[in-house]
């Protein structure tokens, strides 16, 4: 029964735009009516209708220790005692950054801010100020928040300028945007070949979450280090996805390849609006008041996310186990979606990195955006509604990573597999067409989805 979420939508379309505040929750990729949420708990969502779903979204990456983790919880309580909001320093902005700068191999400095969108934004501004250079690389299908520079999509070639992917980006912003292939570091190299001016920077999902999750290939990262190193550019890790999720160090403690920049977000905020850049301190000394290179906000650090991701990253640095977990249940995944391949009536790929990963109807393995987009979304679609009747919420777009947390158990992703493995069993091996145009517009919509944290 869905009759409270459709008349939500109902209401919801005459007063938001496509009745969301997020183009990706309006279901519009895979079809149907969005559930409205009105509560999360563990490793489970509700519905306004009452229906109970083991969640795979996991807020976009936030639940690496599931809904309503009462440390976070307790910690967020206490601190709305004491206000809301102060536009002021207060104590546990000074204890997350300590935490962070210990964590996070290249961070030694670190500024917060409200979402990753601003927290991109941030990072390439510093990057452009202290290069005197304008032009960024970014990678197709790499998605860093809808600042005008990111909305780019690419040409003829990897080293073509960027065009705007959306009305309202001016042409003259994204053509100081290259964009190259992600896993192929010559489309990078022909990237920094065809700019006179040279390149202030590089920024890269290094594990892609937004073309579903894609894997660095071996030697990539560290390719794109030493490319930038023999450039004079900066090398910015988005790990606004990846970070804390795919272990505690993140990606870059993962593949041990450090940044120049990092910009975080999701996970450290516990729930709440939160994102942050940092890196090797005589770049971060050059952000005002320390240095000429201008950036502000009023929630800035607020007292809430402050507390909440405090919280959340002191429970983790503190409980290893979280990580053990979460690879043991990505282990289950792997073997289960392996066995589900080798007798399913459709080619079917499972990548995986950390608590992340994503199932492609595809036969060639899923590398970069091209292989991705190719992928089987009408396939996708059958899986996602089959699994949301069976009470097992899946992100409502192929373009995107599943996530779990430290509360799913074993059983219930073998629930989930099992499931799985009856959906892909039925889906007729004659449909299931790559969807040219259906997935044009998706991709479309994706890329102006607005992360959020």
């Amino acid at each position: 029964m869905t009759s409270r979420s459709e008349k939500l939508f109902g209401r919801a379309r005459r007063v938001l735009p496509g009745g969301v505040n997020s183009p990706v929750r309006a279901f519009t990729s895979v079809g149907g009516v969005p559930r409205f949420i009105r509560s999360a708990r563990g490793a489970y969502l509700e519905d306004a209708d009452g229906n109970r779903y083991l969640d795979f979204m996991g807020s976009w990456g936030v639940a690496i220790l599931g809904h309503d983790h009462p440390a976070v919880r307790e910690a967020a309580a206490r601190a709305l005692t004491r206000g809301t909001s102060f536009g002021a320093p207060s104590p546990d902005e000074v204890g997350i950054a300590e935490l962070v700068a210990e964590l996070v191999p290249g961070i030694e400095v670190v500024r917060f801010v409200n979402s990753g969108t601003e927290a991109t934004m941030s990072a390439v501004r510093l990057a452009r100020a202290v290069t005197g250079r304008s032009r960024i690389v970014k990678f197709r299908g790499g998605y860093h928040g809808h600042a005008d520079a990111f909305l780019v999509a690419a040409g003829s070639g990897a080293a073509t300028l960027g065009v705007p992917s959306s009305p309202g980006v001016p042409a003259a912003t994204a053509q100081h945007t290259s964009v190259a292939e992600f896993n192929d570091l010559a489309s990078v190299e022909d990237c920094f070949s065809a700019s006179e001016e040279g390149v202030a920077a590089v920024i890269v999902e290094p594990v892609a979450g937004n073309m579903g999750c894609v894997p660095p290939a071996d030697g990539f990262l560290p390719g794109l280090r030493e490319l930038c190193t023999r450039h004079g550019a900066l090398l910015i890790f988005d790990e606004v996805m990846t970070g804390f999720r795919v272990g505690l160090t993140g990606a870059q403690g993962r593949y041990d390849v450090i940044p120049d920049l990092t910009t975080l977000g999701k996970v450290i905020g516990g729930g709440l609006p939160v994102g942050a850049y940092g890196g090797r301190e005589e770049l971060m000394r050059e952000i005002a008041p320390d240095g000429p290179v201008y950036q502000a906000g009023t929630l800035s650090g607020n007292p809430l996310a402050m507390a909440a991701g405090l919280a959340a990253l002191r429970h983790l640095a503190e409980h290893p186990e979280v990580y053990e977990h979460t690879e043991n249940l990505g282990r289950l995944l792997d073997r289960g979606f392996d066995e589900i391949a080798a007798t399913s009536p459709v080619p079917v790929r499972w990548n995986r990195v950390g608590a992340m990963g994503s199932l492609f109807f595809s036969e060639p393995p899923v590398i970069d955006w091209p292989s991705s987009e190719a992928s089987s979304s009408e396939r996708f679609n059958q899986l996602f509604h089959g699994m949301l009747d069976r009470g097992i919420y899946l992100p409502p777009s192929s373009y995107e990573a599943w996530f779990w947390s430290a509360v799913h158990e074993e059983p219930e992703l073998a629930r989930t597999l099992e499931a799985a493995a009856e959906i892909i069993s039925r889906i007729d091996n004659q449909s299931g067409s790559t969807g040219t145009t259906e997935r044009a517009v998706a991709g479309r919509a994706h890329a102006r989805k607005g992360r959020t944290s």
